[in-house]
């Protein structure tokens, strides 16, 4: 017997937006598998799993309408979708170390004038690194998540690439 969500199920089930579901519909990024004699939508496990393809692109940056050309057999390969996520680690990078320069020009400033109390030193640096280490700290931890699905991409293929005998 085959599982359906409703689409509210479904934006409970992956923590978005009924809204935004619908958007993707509308789009025609994700359109669900089936609809009830009412009209309402109705997603299968084989949309669930759709919507995790397109919630991963999203995080490694491409914009809806690479992800749907991309899962569409498009122009999109995996291959410059790595080099799209290279790209942007570098800006982030370049970020870091405009920080770092900052850094070193507040420390060249404090060398030699009055203290600044501990308050004011760490508001200073709170202003400074807002912009810069939330989205790295988030990219890190998005493509940990996805590296280690990866592993299991490769190992299931690998697995199904041996001899018949290997694999029983």
């Amino acid at each position: 017997m085959k599982t359906y969500w409703k689409i509210g199920d479904l934006a409970n089930l992956t923590g978005l937006t009924v809204r935004t579901l619908r958007f993707y519909d509308q789009i025609g990024l994700f359109t669900p598998s089936g609809q009830t004699e009412s009209g309402h939508r109705l997603y299968s496990e084989s949309d669930l799993s759709r919507l995790h393809q397109i919630l991963s692109l999203k995080e490694l940056g491409l914009s809806l309408e690479e992800i749907k050309s991309a899962l569409s057999g498009g122009q999109i390969s995996p291959l410059e979708i790595v080099n799209l996520q290279i790209n942007r680690i570098k800006e982030q990078i370049k970020l870091q170390q405009k920080l770092l320069e900052q850094l070193g020009y507040v420390s060249k400033l404090m060398q030699g004038k009055a203290q600044l109390t501990v308050e004011d030193f760490t508001s200073l640096l709170q202003a400074m690194k807002m912009g810069f280490e939330k989205p790295v700290i988030e990219r890190q931890t998005m493509w940990e998540r996805h590296l280690d699905l990866l592993g299991d991409v490769l190992i299931e293929e690998s697995v199904m690439l041996k001899p018949k005998e290997e694999n029983e």
